[in-house]
């Protein structure tokens, strides 16, 4: 059975009316730059994320580099973050003229060790962008505390984290993204809040940052042609704004059934390999499920195995961020970060989405199990 790494088209025909519904409504307005859907998806976002404000943004990416700009960030200061994500939490670090510090990350959760972070602190940081994996919490007790206790701004990655919750001081359930100064979330079609394009959001309750978001993302203008400082064309559209309102509506219903899935990948591969551990202070929103092998050679014999099956499968990260030839001049080398080398080494993504049957899900696990004697490798 082929069986894709995402199906979008699944979980479209369910709200298919809803949806072009709303986006006839925009064509027939005409209002497709920061149109009154822009401002009702952005009261609709923050209100759900609890947090004062949201800023629509044209991607996750921007969503970065504004927040860490409008949060005071400024060239030559250095920014702790994982080595293990995708390149959009650190290139946004260099552009804003600041210096990407990677710490190491921890060998269950493969979030930042908050140990390692603190270690990393110098008189030159000024933030730490905390990534909040596949969907899973950092430890943000222990990040917040390291920001107190120094002085720091905290920008959380949110980007594959929405609807995530992590119980701050063990006692208050905090949307992921509300914990620190800002937190910044992508909508690139696959992930769990997703829009028919590219789109971006960035959450605060600090009434100057976000006034100065509003600026940046429309050239630095609060009155057209007045220009108080230089930004960005970084609007979120109109019609995506559209979208994401009714997309919003089923959100939580779609992280429910998420978790479902993994809970059953977990079950059918107990004891095969290393499924993902979702701590008691923690909600994961499942936007990647993602297994640890023992080796490497397994993990690549597995990967190996079930393309030729037609299971779609990813390694998400294959090289760590320290190792990339972009960081070259940081002169990071393996052994500087060794959890994080060792777990680039191991890990495996399997196909993750709302709607997996149970037919494809032990598809996927039957064939995860089969890689380990068909051609196995130790």
């Amino acid at each position: 059975m082929k069986v894709p790494m995402v199906d979008m088209l699944a979980g479209y025909a369910p709200i298919k009316d809803e949806i072009e519904a709303a986006v006839k409504n925009v064509f027939n307005k005409a209002n497709f730059i920061l149109g009154e859907e822009v401002t009702k998806f952005e009261k609709e976002f923050a209100a759900h994320n609890g947090t004062k404000y949201a800023v629509g943004v044209a991607n996750g990416t921007d969503a970065i580099r504004m927040a860490l700009i409008a949060s005071g960030v400024k060239k030559g200061d250095e920014v702790i973050t994982s080595p293990f994500t995708f390149i959009a939490t650190s290139e946004t670090i260099s552009q804003v003229g600041a210096i990407p510090v990677f710490a190491d990350i921890d060998p269950v959760t493969f979030n930042l060790d908050p140990k390692s972070v603190e270690k990393k602190i110098t008189s030159k940081t000024r933030a730490i962008v905390p990534v909040h994996l596949y969907g899973l919490p950092c430890d943000m007790d222990a990040i917040m505390a390291i920001a107190k206790k120094h002085n720091l701004i905290v920008v959380e990655d949110t980007a594959q984290a929405f609807t995530g919750k992590y119980k701050l001081g063990g006692t208050e359930w905090k949307m992921l993204g509300s914990i620190g100064h800002c937190g910044t979330y992508s909508f690139f079609p696959a992930k769990n809040l997703g829009a028919f394009g590219d789109g971006g959001a960035i959450t605060t309750s600090d009434d100057k940052i976000y006034e100065t978001l509003k600026q940046l993302r429309n050239h630095g203008s609060k009155v057209r042609y007045h220009h108080e400082m230089e930004g960005f064309n970084s609007r979120l559209d109109t019609v995506q704004a559209a979208i994401l309102s009714i997309r919003l509506k089923h959100v939580e219903k779609w992280t429910e059934m998420r978790n479902a899935v993994a809970n059953a990948y977990a079950e059918q591969l107990k004891g095969v390999c290393v499924t993902p551990v979702v701590p008691a202070n923690a909600r994961h929103s499942f936007n990647y499920y993602t297994l640890r092998f023992d080796t490497k050679a397994k993990r690549d014999n597995a990967q190996k195995y079930l393309t030729e099956q037609q299971i779609a499968n990813q390694i998400y990260y294959p090289i760590a961020l320290h190792l990339q030839e972009a960081y070259a001049h940081l002169g990071g080398k393996r052994g500087d970060l060794p959890v994080c080398d060792a777990v680039m080494d191991t890990v495996f993504s399997l196909p993750m989405y709302p709607e997996l049957s149970d037919a494809q899900i032990k598809t996927v696990t039957d064939a995860v199990k089969a890689s380990l004697t068909v051609g196995a490798v130790k």
